[in-house]
């Protein structure tokens, strides 16, 4: 078995240039219109996004985690891509930055 995640969104080419360069993925090639595929270098989960006509509505039911060692350095290079910081938490013997990608789809940047 293997596990992929695809993310829903209208700006097919965007949204896949703003994940690749986030996650320092690559585009593999195109095999389905309306369909892009990222690819990790080595290890990792390949991240596939769907074109789809509605726009987000509703807080994601599932979301990423991005686990980085410096969470400033990480949110400050994610918002130059595009995203833009929702909100910042401590707990639970951490700290870590809710984000949300050019779309709206929310994610999180935590210590690791």
């Amino acid at each position: 078995m293997h596990i992929e995640l695809t993310l829903d969104c209208n700006d097919l080419d965007g949204q896949a240039a703003f994940w690749a360069a986030a996650l320092n993925y690559r585009r593999a090639p195109d095999r389905f219109d309306g369909y892009a595929g990222l690819e990790p270098a080595g290890e990792g989960v390949p991240l596939t996004l769907q074109r789809v006509p509605e726009p987000k509505r509703a807080k994601n039911r599932l979301h990423l985690d991005l686990l980085v060692p410096d969470v400033d350095a990480e949110v400050a290079r994610l918002e130059r891509l595009g995203a833009r910081t929702l909100e910042t938490h401590t707990g639970y013997g951490t700290r870590w930055s809710v984000l949300a990608d050019p779309e709206g789809n929310e994610f999180c940047v935590a210590a690791d």
